[in-house]
């Protein structure tokens, strides 16, 4: 097998990726500290979970800035909509693949370990799980024309004129 022959990745990629980890960085950091303070207001899980949904709103603007160089594309509305879902989307996968690591893997694996280190370390598993769905989610959706949106809008006043 001639290895050569395999596409590499070209620079812009590394950057685009590098970028987007700092942006997710950002985000990670405003969840765990905002957590810490809806943790005085909520349960646990009500904590987290507007602790993931204020890092996802603070973080729109840098991501669409600097980690996929969208700024000036005219549809900051539509991306942040996309944005949105694409997040609640990635917040399904760190649910349930921190839920389902600790059930299948940390604790049948580690047993001994105590439940913080199973909890925490499938939680991690999760995060990173959550990254990659973000990050191509974003990339391949919420940054980039799919002409979806065009497609509707041209349809919609021929839908109008056909009634009356």
């Amino acid at each position: 097998m001639n290895v050569s022959s395999i596409e590499q990745p070209k620079p812009k990629e590394y950057k685009d990726i590098f970028s987007f980890f700092l942006t997710a960085l950002l985000g990670a950091s405003i969840n765990f500290v905002s957590q810490i303070f809806y943790r005085n207001y909520f349960d646990y899980a009500t904590s987290v979970l507007c602790g993931y949904l204020t890092a996802t709103v603070l973080t729109f603007l840098p991501t669409k800035r600097y980690a996929f160089a969208a700024a000036k594309t005219g549809n900051t509305a539509r991306e942040a909509i996309k944005f949105l879902v694409i997040a609640l989307v990635a917040l399904i996968v760190q649910v349930y693949v921190s839920k389902y690591t600790l059930e299948w893997v940390a604790n049948p694996l580690f047993p001994t370990a105590s439940d913080l280190w199973r909890e925490k370390g499938s939680h991690v598993v999760g995060m990173g799980m959550s990254f990659m769905a973000n990050y191509f989610g974003h990339k391949l959706l919420t940054f980039r024309s799919t002409g979806v949106y065009d497609k509707l809008r041209a349809r919609a006043p021929r839908q109008n004129e056909e009634q009356l």
